[in-house]
């Protein structure tokens, strides 16, 4: 079977530490890195610029997110004002002459030192207080973005973001932009991967779990909670400016107001918590399900001859895909991440009968 672990033998800590130690899913992740090399000649221009490009960055925020909410344990309900403080920072510093690529930088920097300030004060308090105090931040930071004019241009207004520059020179094309944002979902993908199975990673799980037996076993659980905020908030910064580089080109406020923040907890729920490619199957879910379910069940109302009317053809797709949202999550407490951890699990040791206890 595809993921047999017969004839794989550990001489090394290397060898066990492997990020693939099974040699399909080596050569399946090799197949998905072609698949996305090719993708700007395999997908029409309509599939890639308005499915693919925003489901890699947003997978990339995702992953963000799951760092302090997954590996962590750490409530954020604010995830959406960090990523609008790296993309207003990041459009401001190009606009004044700053090369792009430091200006991206300096979008997470800045939305690292913000996140960083208001973690010192949420940190002090746990579970709902914490997620009290996050969303508290989003409030904070919308209503400063949309009534400081030096940084949004007034309450309605939208910020024209620069051309996407790479070494001096402008990605005008379509391809272009997208290997950027794919170049930029792999770093945070392998980043993420390889934070797995570090110390770093290690200490976070360990305070996730019980931060008072972290500390016991010398974990200073407020440190790794900052680094973990922290870390975050330089993805969320850098996916921001992204998000607006690389698909809406302007930014607005609303770009990043709660109901954001909401959308990406979303994703990280659905996908699973911890989970790296549940990240990618819940941004998938909750970005790109909707419309197409909006058009699967148009398309069978037109197949069967039913006259449905335009209000509900509407509300319709919504009251299905958050059924399956249901489904999902009564089918798999643990997300779409765990699903497919259950079928890896059961491929492994098929046919044998343990399987099924």
């Amino acid at each position: 079977m595809l993921y047999r672990r017969a004839g794989i033998f550990h001489t090394s800590y290397a060898d066990d530490r492997r990020l693939f130690p099974i040699p399909f899913e080596r050569w399946a992740m090799l197949a998905l890195l072609a698949i996305a090399l090719a993708a700007p000649f395999m997908f029409s221009s309509l599939a890639l610029t308005s499915y693919i490009r925003p489901w890699l960055i947003w997978s990339a925020a995702v992953l963000g997110l799951n760092l302090v909410l997954g590996w962590a344990g750490q409530f954020h309900f604010g995830y959406a004002a960090i990523m609008g403080i790296g993309a207003y920072a990041s459009v401001h510093a190009a606009r004044h002459g700053v090369p792009w690529e430091i200006a991206v930088v300096l979008g997470g920097l800045m939305a690292t030192a913000v996140g960083v300030v208001f973690a010192f004060a949420a940190l002090r308090v746990k579970g709902l207080y914490l997620a009290l105090s996050t969303l508290a931040m989003q409030f904070v930071m919308d209503w400063v973005i949309s009534h400081v004019p030096a940084i949004s241009g007034g309450v309605a207004a939208t910020l024209q973001a620069p051309p996407m520059r790479l070494l001096g020179q402008v990605v005008k094309s379509e391809a272009g932009t997208y290997y950027v944002v794919l170049a930029w979902t792999v770093a945070v993908t392998l980043f993420m991967l390889n934070l797995r199975r570090s110390a770093l990673g290690r200490a976070l799980v360990a305070v996730r779990e019980k931060d008072y037996a972290a500390a016991v076993i010398g974990v200073q659980a407020f440190r790794y909670k900052l680094v973990a905020f922290a870390a975050s908030a330089f993805i969320g910064g850098v996916s921001g400016s992204m998000l607006i580089y690389g698909f809406y080109h302007a930014v607005t406020a609303e770009q990043f107001a709660v109901n954001v923040s909401i959308e990406v907890l979303a994703m990280v729920i659905v996908g699973g918590l911890g989970s790296i490619i549940g990240s990618f199957f819940g941004t998938a879910f909750i970005l790109l399900l909707p419309g197409q379910m909006n058009a699967f069940i148009a398309w069978a109302a037109r197949s069967i001859g039913l006259d449905v009317g335009v209000e509900a053809l509407a509300h319709i797709p919504y009251m299905v895909y958050g059924a399956t949202i249901i489904l999902v999550l009564l089918l798999e407490p643990m997300g779409l991440g765990k699903l497919y951890g259950n079928v890896r699990n059961y491929l492994m040791v098929w046919p044998f009968g343990y399987v099924r206890k």
